[in-house]
């Protein structure tokens, strides 16, 4: 095959293969896994701790308010060091520089939001 669809046919190749290769990998740990399940196997287990209670509870959305905001200031780090690495570059314009402003101003105005809702308070 060759000229347009020759790429999309080595992909597609490619995507089929990958795709086998899952598959027969999964179907031989399917066919030589031992299979025994008991009552202590089948059990819920959290942390070497024995379940207390039922299996559903509910969690306060404190926790997952959280979970969020250290991911957005992670996120923040995350976009922040390469910003700094070339910073000092020459050709580093002031359009870069409002940009990188905007990008901690939001972020900012987020820490802000949390701040006054209070929920950056433990109790």
């Amino acid at each position: 095959m060759t000229g347009y669809f020759a790429g999309y046919a080595t992909l597609g190749t490619l995507l089929l293969l990958g795709v086998g290769f899952v598959a027969a990998g999964l179907g031989a740990n399917w066919v030589l896994r031992p299979h025994r399940p008991t009552p202590e196997k089948l059990a819920t287990y959290e942390c070497g701790v024995d379940p207390v209670g039922p299996d559903w509870i509910q969690t306060q959305i404190r926790y997952y308010v959280f979970a969020y905001l250290y991911v957005v200031f992670a996120v923040e780090s995350v976009f922040l060091f390469p910003w700094a690495t070339i910073f000092a570059l020459p050709g580093f314009g002031t359009a870069a520089l409002v940009e990188m402003g905007l990008f901690v101003g939001f972020l900012a105005l987020g820490l802000l939001y949390a701040w006054r809702k209070k929920v950056l308070t433990w109790t």
